[in-house]
């Protein structure tokens, strides 16, 4: 059996820690580092850990633990950086989304993977996630073009406003979460963006960006999608949560607990603010467009019950099984990186159509 690959993960936030778990409990790795800024102040942090290295400095972190691999999970402006200097120590890395804030930065991360011959996996978890995969696959079936509907609003209090606050530092929700579900659409499509428009709203004077957001993009398959986001306390929980695709021969959506229900018959029991919300399912329904003569409905629509969907730290255990996976079978990441790229040019698109009131071509 082959050793296991030894784990330095920085950042200790939500995500920071589940994929900290994952290593832990799986075969394959070694949790061998830990570095957050606050690591002499967390008190949370799990008794069995009580003998892993912990580091407050990123620098001193990599250059005494020498990891195999390097999990990072930190505010969203260190990635490109901590990924190059990862990689050029000589360790795979895995990086939350998005890569970097810019297009450029996240180009040079990827061109230093490949020169450097390491693995990167970005944080992608809906491509790890079954009733996501079931989505775009059904989606692909509905023929083209397509029209792809999206949507994750948050009304985010209580400690969901302070982080939220601290990432709108950075980036607006529509960059944070968008890279998500535009990837998501370029999957369903297989097509190439051509254009995006955005439109933004600044809705709460406790932060500098726009925490309300809305892109259009087209495809040169005919396709076009729709996202939005927003943050804040003053968020609606109603239809917080869109994801439905119209094509020529039907539609298929992920459908959410119906308000009004008792949870028994399917009412959701989750707020927008609940992270599990961001990726659970309740039932993918498949709508058939088929005419009988008299213009009825030739086929009813088909429910896919998704009754036994993994947790959040499960499916960020499969994003490391696929980092594992991808590092002893060697395999070519080359899509995969190139997929992070495109999905972050077309949400910070959006941004720039935002701040120039004008469409931007890809």
């Amino acid at each position: 059996m082959s050793k296991p690959l030894r784990v330095l993960v920085v950042g200790l936030g939500n995500m920071g820690m589940s994929h900290a778990r994952a290593y832990h409990g799986l075969e394959g790795f070694e949790l061998a580092g830990l570095c957050t800024r606050s690591i002499a102040s967390r008190t949370d942090l799990p008794a069995e850990w009580a003998d892993v290295p912990r580091y407050a400095d990123y620098g001193e972190a990599l250059a005494a633990v020498k990891p195999d691999v390097v999990s990072i999970n930190t505010w969203s402006g260190t990635h490109a950086d901590f990924a190059i200097r990862a990689i050029e120590s000589g360790a795979h890395v895995f990086v939350e989304k998005p890569l970097a804030e810019t297009v450029a930065d996240a180009q040079r991360v990827v061109d230093t993977a490949v020169k450097h011959g390491k693995k990167l996996v970005v944080g992608y978890i809906l491509r790890v996630h079954p009733s996501w995969t079931k989505f775009v696959e059904i989606a692909r079936t509905l023929g083209k073009p397509l029209v792809m509907r999206m949507n994750l609003n948050q009304q985010s209090i209580g400690p969901a406003w302070t982080w939220h606050r601290n990432l709108m530092q950075a980036l607006t929700p529509l960059v944070d979460c968008g890279v998500h579900y535009v990837d998501v659409m370029c999957q369903m499509t297989q097509s190439r963006p051509v254009r995006v428009h955005g439109i933004g709203a600044h809705l709460s004077d406790e932060v500098k960006v726009d925490n309300y957001g809305h892109l259009h993009v087209e495809f040169e398959d005919g396709s076009v999608g729709w996202y939005e986001a927003g943050w804040g306390p003053m968020m609606s929980e109603v239809a917080f949560f869109v994801k439905d695709v119209v094509g020529p021969k039907g539609s298929v959506s992920i459908v959410m607990g119906e308000q009004g229900k008792a949870a028994d018959e399917g009412a959701s029991t989750t707020s927008s603010s609940d992270m599990d919300t961001h990726t659970k399912t309740s039932v993918i329904r498949l709508h058939h467009a088929a005419l009988n003569a008299d213009n009825s409905l030739a086929q009813p629509d088909e429910n896919f019950r998704m009754d036994d969907e993994p947790g959040h730290d499960e499916l960020c255990a499969r994003e490391q099984v696929f980092l594992l996976n991808a590092i002893r079978d060697n395999a070519d990441l080359t899509d995969h990186m190139n997929d992070a790229v495109n999905s972050l040019r077309i949400v910070l698109a959006a941004d720039e159509s935002i701040r120039k009131k004008q469409v931007v071509s890809l």
